[in-house]
């Protein structure tokens, strides 16, 4: 396969979406930012109401919970404090482990290793990117025992406390599964739903599956507030012990600054959830673009020799957050040239993340045999996919 020919054809695509507008660049996804983010960013400086307190807070959450449908939303200064108050809500501890795919973004494993747990690697399957449910239980039976302190890892003597299913790129994961899973071996379930704002598995919003789950508000997500997360949980007991620990674990019925134990200083800013108050309006408008941008891709790649284009289960509602294609080909090198030659024509597509599993932090890390992963990592490619590239016309 001609690495030239291919990346013509991925080039091809991108410059006719836009063939009637003037782009300097394709960035991988930019933010759509105008007057309203504007004025709300100027009405809570106008407040001085700049910091962790203030109005914008509580009508960002409010707007959000009638998007996801769920009870209690925290808002929080990133996706990886958002995953690291997860673990702790749910007292993973030291020399837990904590199931995790490979091929998911390092903050995602990072956060396990900051409540000094053990993340173990687990596979993901090629129809939606997220854990392999099936492979998963095989390998459980296998390595684990039922015990009085929980399920424990034969192999390591540690015990497994939960699992973390990210919802890669906006495609649900297998939810029905994952759910048996979890409940079958006893442990938690949390969604990484880091970039599925507006993507629904069985018509259900993502993140009202696991005890808990995160959003990522960083600025290529989505929606953005500059920099941002949230956690989100139907669970009234631990939606408190995160707020608690989110903020430096201070007792608020007490007027002498009392902390009761080792917290965190994460929670978001005023200022940030009013750009996030105005981006929320926009969600309906960015999701319609994206499903025509995505519609656009899909009709032009199935064209294509040596290129599958990602669709994901059609049971399932994806918000598209970026849509990727797959080489043919079951070359990395050739991925890697596609990828420089497209840069140098100012077109900015991405790989899929590095194997966490093969970073030198975690060599030594518990893993099951990941068998899709090395397909999935010399493979997929990731296309330009923000709002702007289409109108809703």
């Amino acid at each position: 396969m001609n690495y030239l020919k291919i990346s013509k054809e991925i080039y091809n695509a991108v410059k006719s979406i836009a063939k009637k507008r003037k782009f300097k660049y394709f960035a991988l996804h930019e933010p759509e930012i105008g007057s309203d983010e504007i004025k709300f960013t100027k009405d809570c400086l106008k407040t001085g109401w700049v910091s962790t307190n203030g109005e914008f807070i509580s009508k960002f959450e409010n707007e959000l919970k009638k998007v996801i449908k769920i009870k209690n939303i925290l808002l929080l200064n990133s996706g990886t404090s958002a995953l690291h108050i997860a673990l702790k809500s749910i007292e993973i501890k030291e020399n837990d482990e904590v199931l995790v795919p490979t091929l998911t973004f390092v903050a995602t494993v990072n956060a396990i290793k900051y409540c000094n747990a053990i993340p173990h690697f687990v596979d993901s399957e090629l129809n939606t990117l997220g854990v392999d449910a099936e492979q998963l239980i095989k390998y459980l039976k296998k390595n684990t025992k039922q015990t009085s302190k929980g399920l424990k890892n034969i192999n390591t003597n540690n015990y497994i406390r939960a699992l973390i299913v990210t919802h890669v790129y906006g495609t649900p994961s297998n939810m029905d599964q994952l759910v048996k899973l979890t409940k079958k071996f006893g442990i938690h379930l949390i969604e990484d739903a880091a970039e599925g704002l507006g993507s629904y598995y069985k018509k259900k919003h993502v993140g009202n599956f696991g005890i808990i789950s995160v959003l990522s508000f960083n600025g290529n997500k989505i929606i953005t507030t500059g920099a941002g997360g949230a956690i989100l949980t139907n669970n009234k007991k631990v939606f408190e012990k995160a707020k608690h620990l989110s903020n430096v674990a201070k007792d608020i019925k007490r007027t002498d600054f009392f902390h009761d134990k080792v917290g965190y200083n994460y929670r978001m800013p005023n200022i940030n959830a009013a750009i996030g108050c105005a981006q929320i309006k926009k969600l309906r408008s960015f999701l319609k673009r994206k499903k025509l941008l995505n519609k656009f891709y899909k009709n032009y790649f199935n064209k294509i020799k040596n290129i599958d284009f990602f669709e994901g289960p059609h049971n399932n509602k994806s918000n598209n957050w970026l849509n990727i294609i797959f080489l043919k080909n079951n070359s990395i090198n050739l991925r890697n040239k596609i990828l420089l030659d497209l840069e140098k024509k100012k077109i900015y597509c991405r790989p899929i993340w590095f194997p966490i599993n093969k970073l030198p932090m975690y060599k030594k890390c518990p893993s099951m045999k990941l068998k899709n992963i090395e397909f999935i990592n010399k493979n997929l490619i990731c296309l330009p996919s923000s709002p702007i590239l289409f109108s809703e016309k």
